[in-house]
């Protein structure tokens, strides 16, 4: 009631000389974007023509935070990682030009299905971790692309990386950042609060699954023979079964490496929510369960009847479900994301930390220039009506960035009490000018499926001419 009553008070007062005043900072800056369109369409960006990181798809999947469950609220380490974990600013110089961060390819902390980069990934969903794109040192000369697993429950999944070379998260997350992607040896604090951010992310909750990891009573006949078939001795060795590596009751892994007969020694994955991680097996090669179970039947000669790969499919359909948080991406969520990014600002500015304040200006303002970019007026000719809403769409953004841009340059001399009034102005614009001028705008804006649908297909014959001119 008191957060509705501030809002209805700050709608008198943007209404007010406030709208005025940002309608205005159009005609004085400029509002170029460093996102671009999806697919890549021209050279910009350093990727090959093509290239898909699916950045404007309408919905996401959204994390699940351990914090959250226990305590109610995530910590200042774990926004400030998730704040770094979306910033191409830590990663190298190819990188930041593409605009690419960690959360590119994990998208909320799950996986990215729809990536694709010619040249580097050999169906949508993996690519080639070292290759020379990001860091000419790591090229192996081999196309060996790698799936994009999901990070959730990952600090009950050691060891890292799809082979499970590396022992420690904090050495794994180094490695990427500072070899994958060519990016500066980060600090203590922001890998620290990498860290926090990652060990953060939950499993989704799957109500199929008791607390040993067992169905409930309330499975089907066919997942129950399944689970049954799961737990079942191979034919041709007795001390193997799928949960003799898949322990139900260790989060379905073992911590080991095997051989599965997929080209060599690979961790055991988890198969907690992998209905939602699809392509499976480290260089994606299978679309579905269906598929990873005749690999199986295949190579460990199991004999499985029809019936028995059915049941196996539907236990492991069970087993891989959770309940995902609904997203549905508007102007408003976006602006809400980023003002969790943005709320680091509440301690590294009365703690004089130059470097947080630093990193979130940089990254908060290629976000608002990103969610500018939704709100542009359409490519392939005008549509009917809304041109005065986008426009104060745009202008509220813009007076976002400068303020931001403001309290950045008074940190950076070291006026943090005049950092601090201008953080004040950013919140206070953030919390109810801002939803208002994004919401009325909305329904002209790139969160319209068909406004968007309409945009793309006005952008393909500029993707197709640049693919053909190369």
């Amino acid at each position: 009631m008191a957060v509705g009553k501030f809002v209805r008070r700050r709608m008198r007062y943007w209404r007010g000389g406030i709208a005025h005043a940002v309608a205005l900072l159009l005609l004085s800056l400029g509002l170029g974007s460093g996102a671009h369109p999806s697919p890549v369409s021209d050279n910009k960006t350093g990727l090959p023509i093509g290239s898909e990181l699916d950045e404007d798809a309408i919905d996401n999947p959204r994390e699940v935070f351990h914090s959250e469950a226990v305590h109610g609220h995530k910590s200042y380490f774990s926004n400030l990682g998730n704040l770094a974990f979306n910033s191409p600013y830590i990663l190298g110089d190819v990188a930041r030009k593409a605009h690419i961060s960690c959360g590119s390819c994990h998208v909320n902390g799950a996986s990215n299905p729809k990536l694709f980069i010619p040249g580097l990934s050999t169906r949508p969903g993996n690519f080639d971790t070292t290759s020379s794109l990001f860091n000419p040192k790591t090229n192996n000369g081999v196309l060996d692309a790698v799936t994009i697993p999901s990070l959730r429950g990952v600090r009950l999944l050691a060891p890292y990386g799809h082979d499970g070379r590396t022992a420690s998260l904090r050495d794994f997350v180094r490695n990427v950042v500072v070899n994958e992607f060519a990016g500066p040896v980060p600090s203590q604090e922001i890998l620290d609060a990498l860290m926090v951010y990652i060990e953060d992310i939950d499993f989704l909750p799957n109500p199929n699954l008791d607390q040993t990891g067992r169905l409930k009573s309330g499975a089907n006949a066919s997942q129950q023979r399944g689970e049954v078939l799961f737990a079942k001795s191979f034919p041709h060795d007795p001390s193997m079964s799928c949960a003799g590596c898949h322990m139900p009751s260790a989060a379905f892994v073992d911590h080991r490496q095997h051989d599965i007969g997929s080209g060599g020694l690979y961790k055991t994955p988890t198969l907690l929510n992998a209905d939602f991680g699809a392509p499976y097996f480290h260089d994606g090669r299978f679309d579905n369960y269906g598929q990873v179970i005749d690999h199986f039947d295949r190579v460990f000669d199991l004999g499985l009847s029809a019936q028995d790969r059915a049941d196996l499919a539907a236990y492991l359909t069970a087993v891989g479900d959770g309940v995902r948080p609904q997203y549905h991406l508007t102007g408003t969520n976006v602006l809400s994301d980023i003002d969790d990014f943005v709320s680091v600002l509440d301690i590294a500015i009365s703690s004089h930390d130059t470097e947080v304040v630093a990193l979130t200006v940089q990254s908060v303002s290629d976000l608002l220039r990103s969610l500018a970019d939704h709100y542009a007026d359409p490519a392939g000719g005008e549509i009917d009506g809304g041109a005065n809403e986008r426009k104060l769409a745009r202008a509220t953004l813009a007076a976002l960035t400068q303020t931001l841009h403001r309290a950045g340059l008074d940190a950076a001399h070291g006026r943090f009490d005049a950092a601090a009034g201008e953080y004040l102005n950013y919140r206070k614009l953030a919390l109810a000018a801002a939803p208002l001028a994004l919401q009325a705008a909305e329904k002209w804006s790139l969160f319209n499926p068909a406004r968007r649908e309409t945009h793309q297909a006005a952008l393909q014959p500029a993707i197709a001419g640049e693919a053909a001119s190369r």
